[in-house]
């Protein structure tokens, strides 16, 4: 309700020139008695480390410290309010002082709080947030089982984030302050017959429906008027109750909202006219939900209005750990980021914290599903306690009723490895889940949110929770197990929450930047290495055994003896597996339904496991992500002495036609078989085509046979538009192995330019094998591909700063001598 009076019939200010002062826990119990000097400028919206880091004077230590003192917040009112204060989100015991007199209290960071108010400009507005180590470590110790991941254990009693409780991933620090605005709120006379909105949408048989419930407030008559309004057409609203009015509105032929790899992702306004004035609803999306079983039940995947989705993305971290930044600015980049990749799904984990509506809106607007879950992670949380599940349910109505218009929002999870964490530390299985999982979220979402679907858990729906051939799992046999790549099929993956989880270097513009050593190893390098609090490896060592796995080099020979082919091969490796695993996972007879990496973005600077760099720079895995992800796509996968399975998939809603061109390369540059078929791909189909089939005569592609030596060591397979000849996808196989020699490869890197738009050309003589881009002013649409010989790459720059001049980079590859400069 707050999400749509406050964009229609509410006049909100935010209160701003916030003072912050730290005191001695417990030190000062009122307003009253604060010292007038040692106050601060306070970042607000934000937290105390925001505040730290704009001062200069934010480290770890200081971080760490946060939560040993109390943080008084005092600011004025700049005019006289006859309404409410809002306070959006308040990090995490919090006491409500206005003019002196204490109106409330907080125990959650996840529920706003509102007070109605009525105060004289220059009233005195202030927050105290109350010390959370004491607490902490006065709350009860006993439970059934104790992460190692998140410290300590007393945070399963208090309703804050993980972030800054998880030390070997998470810069630390508990986030403490008003991170949401607060705002003064003066409803105009129609919001303020407003006492409540429910607001339901669906979708079916290609029409949509929407039905508005208005429950109006008690000195408020109901109007004779009231209409709702969409895409054209309005709907009476009539009184139900003396104090409800409702009505539904049928659209016939609306345009459904898909996610933009299947389609467009349709939104409509909507209006609500009440007594003569109309109040902006915003903007809505129509869209059917199922969750496909598969025939053997154990499987998990979407389909949406009736046209199964492969979703794919990554999991959400945060637009800014230290101040939990929120809205749309905030947001924008980091999205658009995922959507320029071909990602169809963000997963807020959670470790994480909620995101405002602006979140939801921009995902709407993307086409990007989300998969939403409860800040619940891993701990055995006091389920028996009534006060702890009236918190989660509050939680969970808030979450629900400020979507309630959202399309993106198609998974409500109920936490993150709670029921993984109590199977692997050995508690029996009635133990791994509860009420809250059980019975209370599933309810939430019955009465909320029916349009969406309910997990108890992630993962959960194995034999044990974290198995991933049934339900949805945390896969990380390719990846932390250290498995051979051909475990991604072997694994029977359903549905992967999140996978592939390394520490992925960042490009060369963001080590130039100076947040960290270049110097592997250096201690301020290994800080940004994501570990496991309790393993005695990190994910530095997890990159490094596919490194020599795929290369056949030492890593640590390699690191110590060339540093920066060291960095180059590490890039070139996690692109390499993520692409190999989607390709498995993607295939038309695979169990797969959906797989998203684990991170979207690093929460500091260095090789973590976010596929996007703290600064925004996309990484060598963005890039791989991006390929793995293309609607049109075609994939390569070694059945062995069945051949190469050319794998083509459509997603989109046309059909297409192409042409299928595969040449097996000898020595990087000799053609030695070629062969081309046209193909037409239907609307949202897949098919796989056999090499043999394409070849039409024995050739040992995959030198499964070795009947003599190999006759070739690079495949390659183009997907081209059959009209325009561009290339739509393209797939690479190596039968011996990518291999590390390096050659003469004839490069070229030329530049053209589009008005003012450039690009650069780029070009090889013989095969070129991760072909990176570098600029220091211009970041390449594409980056870290194979070229095949006699093909061209023509590559945008987008610059990365306004005012920037003629682009000036290299071009260069894994397996290449020289660079080529333009």
């Amino acid at each position: 309700m707050a999400r749509i009076l406050a964009r229609s019939g509410e006049s909100i200010a935010r209160l701003a020139n916030w003072q912050w002062l730290a005191t001695p826990a417990g030190a000062i119990d009122s307003p009253a008695t604060l010292p007038g000097e040692g106050w601060h400028e306070a970042a607000a919206p934000g937290t105390v480390a925001g505040t730290l880091r704009n001062q200069g004077r934010l480290d770890e230590a200081g971080a760490a410290s946060i939560a040993d003192q109390d943080h008084w917040y005092v600011t004025r009112l700049n005019a006289p309010l006859a309404g409410a204060l809002r306070f959006e989100g308040l990090a995490t015991i919090t006491e409500i002082w206005i003019g002196g007199e204490k109106r409330a209290e907080s125990a959650s960071m996840f529920l706003p709080v509102e007070l109605t108010v009525k105060a004289d400009a220059g009233t005195a507005i202030s927050l105290c947030f109350r010390a959370l180590n004491p607490k902490l470590a006065s709350a009860p110790r006993r439970s059934r089982w104790r992460p190692a991941m998140i410290q300590p254990n007393g945070l399963r009693w208090f309703r804050t984030t993980a972030l800054g409780s998880a030390p070997g991933w998470c810069p630390p620090g508990l986030p403490t302050g008003p991170y949401r605005p607060v705002t003064r709120v003066e409803r105009q006379t129609c919001a303020r017959a407003i006492g409540g909105i429910d607001l339901r949408t669906g979708y079916e048989g290609g029409t949509g429906t929407v039905s508005l419930t208005i429950r109006l407030s008690e000195s408020s008559p109901a109007p004779t008027d009231a209409l709702l309004r969409c895409a054209g057409a309005e709907a009476p609203l009539r009184p139900t109750d003396p104090d409800t009015l409702s009505g539904t509105l049928s659209l016939p032929g609306i345009a459904p909202w898909f996610p933009h790899t299947h389609g467009e992702p349709a939104l409509h306004g909507l209006t609500v006219t009440l007594g003569g004035e109309t109040l902006d609803l915003g903007r809505i999306g129509f869209r059917s939900l199922t969750v496909d079983r598969r025939a053997d039940g154990d499987g998990f995947g979407l389909i949406v209005n009736g046209v199964p989705v492969f979703c794919r993305g990554a999991c959400w971290s945060s637009a800014d750990v230290t101040t939990l930044a929120c809205g749309r600015a905030a947001y924008e980049p980091w999205l658009r980021m995922a959507r320029e990749a071909g990602m169809n799904m963000i997963r807020v984990p959670g470790v994480m914290a909620y995101e405002d509506e602006s979140f939801f809106a921009l995902c709407d607007e993307l086409g990007i599903m989300v998969w939403q879950e409860m800040a619940l992670a891993n701990f055995d949380y006091p389920q028996a306690d009534e006060g702890f599940r009236d918190a989660i349910r509050a939680e969970a109505e808030h979450l629900l009723d400020r979507t309630q218009g959202s399309p993106s929002l198609v998974v409500l999870c109920g936490g993150s490895e709670v029921f993984q964490q109590a199977a692997m530390l050995g508690a029996p299985p009635e133990a791994w889940s509860g009420p809250v999982f059980d019975e209370l979220l599933p309810a939430v979402v019955a009465a909320k949110r029916p349009d969406i679907a309910y997990v108890p858990n992630s993962p959960s729906g194995g034999a044990l929770p974290f198995v991933a051939n049934a339900g949805v799992t945390h896969y990380y046999g390719v990846g932390a197990y250290m498995r051979d790549l051909d475990d991604a099929r072997r694994a029977e993956v359903r549905f992967a929450a999140e996978c592939l989880a390394f520490a992925n270097v960042p490009e060369e513009v963001s080590l130039a930047g100076g947040h960290m050593p270049a110097i592997t190893h250096h201690p301020e390098w290994k800080r940004g290495v994501p570990r496991d609090a309790s393993a005695s490896w990190d994910f530095e060592d997890v990159r490094d055994h596919y490194l020599g796995r795929l290369y056949g080099l030492d890593p640590a020979r390699l690191r110590r003896e060339d540093p920066e082919r060291y960095f180059a091969l590490s890039r070139a490796t996690v692109a390499e597996v993520m692409e190999a695993s989607f390709a498995e996972w993607r295939r038309p007879a695979s169990p797969t339904r959906g797989a998203l990496v684990w991170l979207l973005q690093d929460l500091r600077p260095g090789a973590g496991w976010g596929v996007i760099a703290s600064d925004g720079e996309p990484k060598s895995a963005w890039y791989g992500l991006q390929r793995a992800f293309r609607p049109v796509q075609l994939t390569i996968t070694d059945e062995g002495v069945n051949g190469l399975a050319l794998h083509l998939i459509n997603e989109r809603p046309e059909a297409v036609s192409a042409i299928v061109e595969l040449t097996c390369w000898r020595e990087g540059h000799l053609a030695v078989v070629k062969a081309s078929r046209e193909v037409t791909l239907d609307a949202r189909s897949a098919r796989t085509l056999s090499a043999f089939e394409l070849i039409g005569r024995f050739f040992d592609i995959t030198y499964a046979y070795r009947f003599g030596p190999p006759g070739h060591d690079a495949t390659s397979v183009l997907l081209r538009d059959a009209v325009s000849g561009a290339v739509l996808a393209e797939a690479f196989h190596f039968p011996l192995g990518r291999g590390h020699e390096r050659h003469e490869l004839g490069l070229s890197a030329a530049l053209e330019a589009d008005g003012e738009s450039w690009s650069v050309r780029i070009a090889a003589e013989r095969f070129a094998q991760s072909v990176e881009i570098v600029d220091a002013g211009w970041r390449p649409a594409q980056n870290w591909f194979h070229l095949a010989p006699g093909e061209e790459r023509l590559v945008a720059l987008k610059p990365r700063r306004t005012g920037l001049g003629r682009p000036s980079g290299f071009a260069r590859a894994v397996n290449g001598r020289r660079e080529a400069g333009y």
